[in-house]
């Protein structure tokens, strides 16, 4: 596992050449759907992590892992299919879950009124200098002190 440091690193050497930005879990659900009424999510969410401008937290990993092998899911994967993708996401910068950024989500959670894993989200990012957080589940457009939402998914 990256330390907070190393994560921190890499997106700061990321941001030197573009904007990083912060991926949330349903970008990764979406690239491994094999649901046919996802396609065209499936396809804009791989050519985001084909752009490698993105950054991670354990706990999009968590909740891909999760979601991904849940066996209600239309598709779901194997252990070890899910395993290797969370592996294979570790080419992102991933940021770990610490005590300071429970504490900050916390704080956002209350300021914003956002669910205190949405607001984990927001806080992730900004510890890794993200300024938006890619999300179909937060408020597209919305910002929340300097880290903007923005929906990859919706249609003009």
């Amino acid at each position: 596992m990256r330390s907070n440091d190393s994560a921190r690193a890499t997106a700061s050497a990321a941001t030197s050449s573009t904007t990083v930005r912060f991926v949330d879990t349903n970008v990764l659900l979406y690239a491994v759907s094999r649901d046919p009424e996802e396609q065209d999510k499936a396809a804009r969410a791989n050519d985001i992590l084909t752009a490698r401008d993105v950054a991670l937290s354990v706990q999009v990993l968590q909740e891909f892992y999760v979601q991904a092998t849940r066996a209600s899911r239309p598709d779901p994967l194997t252990h070890e299919q899910a395993a290797r993708l969370v592996e294979s996401f570790l080419r992102f910068p991933v940021l770990d879950i610490t005590t300071d950024l429970m504490l900050a989500a916390a704080a956002t959670c209350r300021r914003f009124g956002v669910s205190y894993w949405d607001a984990a989200i927001l806080e992730a990012a900004r510890s890794l200098g993200c300024d938006v957080v890619l999300s179909e589940d937060l408020s597209d457009g919305q910002d929340y002190a300097g880290v903007r939402v923005e929906n990859p998914f919706r249609t003009h």
